[in-house]
């Protein structure tokens, strides 16, 4: 027996890949409203507190934090009565990274005409390696601005322009262009604005190294989360030949404007002439060298899997996924009060803990979904999402039968609110599901707030929207209950300058859950929504992953830069 809720929704009729017949309301079964009651403060609570602690040093990739992490998630899981959803039977699946503890010097120097120009580690640059080798360096190579350094064809736009760039360092702005919706996305930051797209984008020149410009607008955050994620080890997966940069910089405005003075240019006009499709690359005169000492060693990690199967004879071979990632950043540079450990409550076991809840509800059903759930905590998102690629590149369900991904990653911490954001909304037939869904509980979805700082691309919906597979992300909206207007947006920013890849992201007393466990029951309606659907949803027309979906029936990605990392 099944509810019909009616919302009347309006599903587009006409999108990439297979037709979208829904229902025209959301249909839920019998006991769902029910079960979601099971997504209570206690079930939340209890796992952040305990993947926040100390005892788990951070959780970063390959290390006993990290052990301890996956395997909470996976007695969770068997508890909960699901079933093991990696290979051969065992609830993980289980890849190999490679850590890299890069040592550059305390001080870089640029010379031009006689003119030298120093810079300092940390407060003025931050270097880290582009390869996988003990020691790398860059020797007498000159600097050229190259503007955004993008290449979109379908923009017609090129910023290169056919430019011998190879043992070039490539300094570039860490946006993309901005000033018009019909050049790109205007203020929606792409793809092509990310800092993961940029050295990417130089590797392909034959680079031999590049330097983004930060600002705290281009980023969307301060220099000190640049300090911050780019400290200590990193990971990635092993080397497989692809193209690779040397030494992957960034520099502060000032320290960048002290730079390109001495070569005799003035950082905004450069800056401006950027901002045209006829720029060519500038080579600027500045020569630099610079060595790198790497600690490298193999490790290994996992995404840990659960899977409840689908009770549909036809529809249990289709999958529902839900995401969120176990890792943060380890063990590192010690802030004001001394504390090393950067134990990431809200980013990201607080999704993780919404993730395991939803599993709970889905667990408590009368009856099992006519498609298969699985709940995907996945490794590495800090790192470059490298564990739902990873997933994404050995799926265990073929992309064409992942119906969708839901993902989650830091959760409201302050109430109740009136409104949800969903990153990416536009995109997808998922939205009417996601309004739908929030309708039931009063609520109105809402575009993300700050569309110019790329958060489609900076978490584990991208690595499945890279095979094809359409995705929810939601955030804690910002219209906060009993709230003046304003007030959510202030403490959301406020939080987030405070605490963001700080060792102070820790469990607080003082979170309030209701909002979080609103958030978490909307996952769940929505994602029980499409697994009850006669069909699965798909791309809107025009959409930039329509094509794959609908060209490769979700096998491949052609199209779609290579998945970056998160900050």
């Amino acid at each position: 027996m099944r509810t019909c809720l009616a919302i009347g929704i309006s599903l587009a009729a006409s999108i990439a890949g297979p037709a979208f017949a829904a229902p025209p309301a959301l249909s839920l079964p019998a006991g769902a409203e029910t079960a979601a009651k099971v997504i209570d403060k206690g079930v939340l609570e209890s796992a952040v507190r305990f993947l926040a602690d100390d005892l788990l040093e951070g959780r970063a990739p390959s290390h006993r934090g990290d052990a301890l992490a996956c395997l909470y998630v996976a007695s969770v899981m068997e508890s909960l009565g699901l079933t093991p959803g990696g290979p051969r039977g065992g609830w993980e699946q289980k890849f190999e990274i490679v850590g890299i503890t890069t040592t550059p010097p305390e001080t870089w120097a640029f010379r031009a005409g006689g003119k030298e120009v120093t810079l300092r580690l940390w407060d003025d640059f931050i270097a880290a390696t582009g390869v996988q080798a003990a020691e790398e360096s860059v020797s007498d190579a000159e600097l050229v601005f190259v503007g955004y350094g993008i290449q979109a064809s379908e923009y017609g736009w090129d910023d290169f322009k056919g430019a011998d760039l190879r043992g070039k360092v490539l300094v570039m702005m860490n946006n993309d262009p901005d000033w018009d919706p019909a050049v790109f996305a205007g203020k929606r930051r792409l793809y092509y604005g990310r800092w993961t797209y940029k050295y990417e984008s130089a590797a392909r020149q034959g680079a031999a190294g590049a330097i983004i410009i930060h600002t705290t607008p281009s980023a969307g955050y301060s220099w000190k989360v640049v300090q911050n994620s780019w400290a200590g080890e990193k990971f990635e997966l092993p080397d497989e030949g692809e193209a690779r940069i040397k030494v992957r910089a960034w520099t502060t405005e000032d320290a960048t404007r002290r730079v390109l003075t001495a070569g005799g240019f003035d950082l905004d006009a450069l800056v401006k002439q950027a901002r045209s499709r006829g720029f060519r690359p500038v080579p600027l005169g500045i020569r630099t060298s610079i060595s790198l000492a790497n600690a490298v060693k193999r490790g290994e990690t996992g995404n840990v899997l659960g899977l409840i199967p689908g009770s549909d004879p036809v529809l249990k071979d289709e999958v529902v996924i839900f995401t969120a990632h176990h890792d943060h950043l380890g063990i590192g540079k010690p802030d004001a009060k001394g504390d090393t450990i950067y134990n990431g409550a809200v980013d990201n076991a607080s999704g993780v803990a919404q993730v395991l809840a939803i599993a709970r509800a889905f667990a408590a059903l009368p009856d099992r979904p006519r498609r298969s759930i699985l709940f995907a905590i996945v490794s590495c998102e800090e790192s470059g999402l490298l564990g739902s690629a990873y997933y994404a590149a050995h799926p265990t369900f073929p992309a064409k039968r992942i119906a969708a991904d839901i993902n989650f990653d830091a959760a409201n911490i302050f109430g109740k609110t009136h409104d949800v954001m969903l990153v990416g909304k536009g995109k997808s037939t998922l939205d009417a599901i996601a309004e739908a869904a929030a309708a039931l509980q009063g609520r109105v979805v809402t575009d993300e707030p700050f569309p110019d700082r790329g958060a489609y691309y900076r978490s584990d919906q991208f690595s499945f929207a890279k095979i094809g597979v359409p995705g929810l992300y939601f955030k804690g909206g910002l219209d906060f209950v009993g709230r003046d207007p304003g007030w959510g947006k202030k403490v959301t920013e406020e939080w987030a300058a405070a605490h963001y890849h700080q060792p102070s992201d820790q469990w607080d007393e003082g979170w309030n859950f209701d909002g979080m466990i609103e958030d978490a029951q909307l996952g769940f309606f929505a994602g029980l929504a499409v697994a009850g659907a006669d069909s699965m949803p798909g791309w809107l027309p025009g959409d930039e992953f329509a094509k794959v979906r609908a060209t490769t029936g979700g096998a491949g990605a052609a199209q779609v830069p290579h998945p970056g990392g998160n900050r």
